[in-house]
C-alpha cells in the first residue's frame, strides 16, 4: 500500500481508506448505504488492516452515533495501529445549539465521540461543513484547545468553498494556531468542480485531498449503462445518494463511462478500479475514501492500487468528463500563463 503525506502535516495515510458511513443503518438514509454490524465490521476491518489500509473514516452523524460505536468494538486491540477520523459540526442530538462549529457544540460532540470510538483521541478531527454563523476564530481556537489537550492530533475541514478554507488558513496563521492539514472533499470523473479553485488552494497551501464518495455513490461502479434503468440495489434507486441528481450531467457521464469501458477493457480492470485509479493521480490527493457493504466490494476496490493509468488513458479520461467551468474559472482559463493549470500529468510537473 501506497502512503502519502497529508498536507503540510508529518502524519502519512495511505492512499486507500475505509469510510465506515455503512456500519449501523440506523435510519431510511443510511441502510440505503449499509447495515454493518459489529461481526461483519470485524472482519473488514481486518481484512483493510491485511492490505495496508489502517485510516478509517467516520462521523458523528452517521446513523446517530452507530457508526462510530461499532467502528469503536471493530477496532478493539487495534488503536494504536489505525488512523481514526471523524467529523463534527452536522446537526446532532437535541437543543438550539445542537449543531454548528461553536466552543459549546464541539466540546459536546468531541467526548460524544471519543466515547463512541472507545479512545482517548482523535487522529484527524474534521469540521464536517463551514459554520457561517459561528466566528472562524472561536472554531479555530477551540480545535487548537483540542489538539493542547491531546484529544485531538490534527484537524481537517470538509466541504468548505475556497474563500472558508483561506480564512480559516489565515486565521490559524495569524495566531499561531494549529490548521487544517488536510479537505475532504467530493471529486470523482462524474464532478470535476474541485479542480476549479480547491485544488489549487491545496497545491499553493499544502492542504491535502481526502475524497469522499470517488464514484459519485455507486455511478461509477460500472452498473449503470446509457438507456437503462438504474439498478435497484444502488444507493441512488434506494434515495441514499449524498450526490444529488441535479448535479451529474446525463450526456456527459455516459460519455464518461463509454471512456471508462474503454480503459478498463485496455487494462483489464473493472470501471470501478479505473475511476479510482484516475482520482489516484490527481494532484493534492492524499487519500480517497471507499466503502464497502460486504468483503467482496472491499477487495474489489482494493484493487485499484498497485497499477497505474498511463497517461495517455488519463487524458482520454480527461478529454471525456471534461465539462466547462463557470465564472471566473473560464475566464481565468484563457490565459493560463497567468493562471497555470495544476500539474495533472507527468510532463507538466517537470515543465
Amino acid at each position: 500500500m501506497e502512503y502519502r503525506q497529508l498536507g503540510a502535516s508529518g502524519l502519512m495515510v495511505p492512499v486507500l481508506s475505509f469510510g465506515t458511513a455503512t456500519f449501523g443503518g440506523g435510519n431510511e438514509f443510511f441502510k440505503a448505504w449499509g447495515s454493518t454490524q459489529v461481526d461483519e465490521a470485524t472482519r473488514l476491518v481486518n481484512l483493510c488492516m491485511d492490505a495496508g489500509v489502517n485510516f478509517f473514516d467516520t462521523a458523528n452523524t452517521y446513523s446517530q452515533g452507530l457508526s462510530e460505536e461499532i467502528l469503536g468494538k471493530a477496532i478493539t486491540g487495534l488503536r494504536d495501529q489505525v488512523i481514526l477520523s471523524t467529523k463534527g459540526t452536522f446537526p446532532f442530538g437535541e437543543g438550539f445549539n445542537n449543531q454548528g462549529s461553536s466552543r459549546l457544540h464541539l466540546m459536546k460532540q468531541i467526548e460524544g465521540s471519543l466515547k463512541r470510538l472507545n479512545t482517548d483521541y482523535i487522529d484527524l478531527y474534521h469540521m464536517h461543513g463551514f459554520d457561517g454563523n459561528t466566528p472562524v476564530e472561536e472554531t479555530l481556537r477551540t480545535l487548537d484547545d483540542l489538539v493542547q489537550s491531546g484529544k485531538v492530533r490534527y484537524i481537517a475541514a470538509s466541504n468548505f468553498s475556497g474563500w472558508h478554507l483561506m480564512k480559516s488558513l489565515g486565521v490559524s496563521e495569524k495566531y499561531g494556531w494549529n490548521r487544517y492539514v488536510g479537505h475532504q472533499v467530493y471529486y470523482s470523473l462524474a464532478n470535476r468542480e474541485y479542480e476549479w479553485e480547491l485544488m489549487p488552494l491545496g497545491l499553493d497551501q499544502k492542504v491535502g485531498a481526502i475524497v469522499w464518495s470517488p464514484l459519485a455513490a455507486g455511478r461509477l461502479g460500472g452498473k449503470y449503462r446509457r438507456n437503462q434503468p438504474l439498478p435497484p440495489d444502488s444507493r441512488v434507486a434506494q434515495g441514499g445518494s449524498p450526490v444529488p441528481e441535479a448535479v451529474v450531467n446525463e450526456e456527459l457521464f455516459y460519455q464518461t463511462i463509454d471512456a471508462l469501458d474503454e480503459v478498463a477493457e485496455e487494462t483489464g480492470k473493472t470501471v470501478a478500479q479505473v475511476a479510482l485509479n484516475w482520482l489516484l493521480q490527481r494532484p493534492t490527493v492524499s487519500s480517497i475514501i471507499f466503502g464497502a457493504r460486504n468483503e467482496e466490494q472491499l477487495k474489489q476496490n482494493l484493487g485499484a492500487v498497485g497499477w497505474n493509468l498511463t497517461t495517455e488513458q488519463v487524458k482520454k479520461l480527461d478529454a471525456a468528463s471534461a465539462a466547462p467551468p463557470i465564472y471566473p474559472y473560464w475566464h481565468q482559463r484563457q490565459n493560463t500563463k497567468l493562471n497555470p493549470l495544476p500539474p495533472f500529468y507527468p510532463s507538466d510537473k517537470m515543465s
